[in-house]
């Protein structure tokens, strides 16, 4: 039997800072997301867990039409299915080798 899916997902929020503390309550009714970090200068990190993607994407946008919300972004996304609780899965780190790292010549 597996257990259902736990989408893990971190966001960075850009604002204006004279909204941050209004636009800190309101991220803090979502039951599924914690703030994580706080820049006086208007940025918020935000850890979203959740059984489904689109949750995500609804959080996202509720955020984004928050008053003085310059845009909310997600910098991280882990799908764990609950098959397998030892491995990782998230398969989408790119190793060094792996033909898309950029030498000292090509900077």
């Amino acid at each position: 039997m597996s257990l259902p899916e736990a989408h893990i997902s971190s966001l960075l929020v850009q604002l204006s800072p004279e909204h941050l503390n209004e636009t800190k309550k309101r991220i803090e009714a979502f039951d599924e997301a914690e703030i994580y970090g706080v820049s006086e200068v208007g940025k918020i990190v935000v850890v979203l867990e959740t059984q489904a993607e689109g949750f995500i994407t609804d959080v996202i946008e509720k955020i984004n039409n928050m008053p003085g919300v310059l845009g909310a972004t997600m910098v991280y996304h882990q799908i764990d299915s609950g098959t397998d609780s030892d491995s990782d899965t998230n398969n989408n780190n790119l190793a060094p080798d792996d033909g898309y790292s950029v030498s000292e010549e090509q900077v």
